[in-house]
């Protein structure tokens, strides 16, 4: 354990966190919403730092990012718990574990343990993934940090609950995040997240002018966030608060955890989708959990020549050179470095 960050304590040994957007009051010898933050007589505890759930090399693509690094690989690490309760989660095993089992799993490693590990296994980043990161972060930053010193980035992928003064905090030794933008609809992420829509868009227009580099991932589920008018909402919210250059990633989703009753999204609404974002103005548009589709590639905005071909994680082909379209010479916005 490790006393948290960001947090103000109150009357009668209640304490406010102020990690994440939920901001909880939480009494003597209860935990937040995240289940992972303990008061312990006015001091709150982080209950996992240092406690990995799951340590991997995963391709970048994963994640995914497609514009930062591609065809490398990332330390992804995460502990258990997080600060949402989707019902469609598919890491639901180790992310509601304190919930829905009780109990709090995990190795014990260090930052310096995670960051020898990325080195020594020819990784360019790490990951702070699977689960909520912003849950962990007291260890994420002591690792972000060391990390960044050793040259190597950061990465995030979070649902953007953390709150500003966390992000804040953090961003120095944040590089890139891919962040779940789960509906442009406030009772979508009320009823099925057990959150809010606003603080998310406001981390995302808040890491946008932090510099981070930023894609959204969107995972589409059938009738419940595939409307198209809230569709081309929240394509036109990334073009005009986040930049058309901005990545998007609408992803098919599979029955998991407690929507187990919803079908596989077909892959022509996932089409469809994308298609949207492409009206909208959005340079880059990509399927997600369709192996093989042509949507995972990357094609130049300007003259429609493949640049980039994919399946599933892997990359077949990469022609952009210097940050350009090899054809007519377009910017193709992104981090491309070897």
């Amino acid at each position: 354990m490790k006393e948290a960050v960001l947090y103000k304590k109150l009357k009668g040994n209640e304490v406010h966190c102020n990690l994440c957007n939920h901001r909880c009051t939480i009494q003597d010898g209860k935990r937040g919403i995240c289940g992972v933050r303990e008061n312990q007589s006015g001091v709150l505890m982080s209950l996992v730092y240092g406690k990995l759930i799951a340590q991997h090399v995963d391709p970048i693509e994963k994640k995914p990012l497609f514009h930062f690094y591609p065809s490398s690989l990332s330390y992804s690490i995460a502990t258990a718990g997080c600060n949402f309760r989707c019902l469609f989660c598919q890491n639901a095993d180790i992310s509601q574990m304190p919930h829905d089992r009780g109990i709090i799993l995990g190795d014990t490693s260090t930052p310096d343990a995670v960051v020898e590990a990325a080195l020594a296994r020819g990784c360019k980043t790490i990951s702070y993934t699977y689960t909520e990161p912003t849950i962990f972060f007291e260890f994420a930053y002591d690792t972000a940090k060391l990390a960044t010193e050793k040259g190597l980035k950061n990465i995030f992928v979070s649902n953007g609950y953390m709150t500003i003064e966390a992000l804040d905090a953090f961003h120095p030794y944040l590089h890139a995040a891919n962040i779940d933008l789960k509906a442009f609809d406030n009772k979508f992420y009320k009823k099925i997240c057990g959150a809010s829509l606003k603080p998310v868009l406001e981390t995302l227009k808040h890491m946008k002018a932090l510099n981070i580099h930023l894609e959204v991932t969107t995972l589409l589920i059938p009738g419940l966030n595939d409307d198209e008018v809230l569709l081309k909402e929240l394509a036109a919210f990334i073009v005009e608060s986040l930049g058309p250059e901005t990545p998007w990633h609408v992803s098919r989703f599979y029955p998991t955890y407690k929507l187990l009753d919803k079908p596989s999204t077909p892959p022509e609404l996932v089409h469809k989708a994308c298609k949207i974002g492409l009206d909208a103005g959005l340079r880059y548009v990509y399927s997600g959990n369709l192996p093989g589709d042509i949507g995972e590639n990357t094609i130049c905005y300007n003259c429609g020549a493949t640049l980039i071909e994919r399946f599933g994680f892997q990359i077949s082909r990469n022609t952009i050179a210097d940050g350009k379209c090899p054809n007519c010479g377009s910017i193709v916005e992104g981090v491309w470095g070897t």
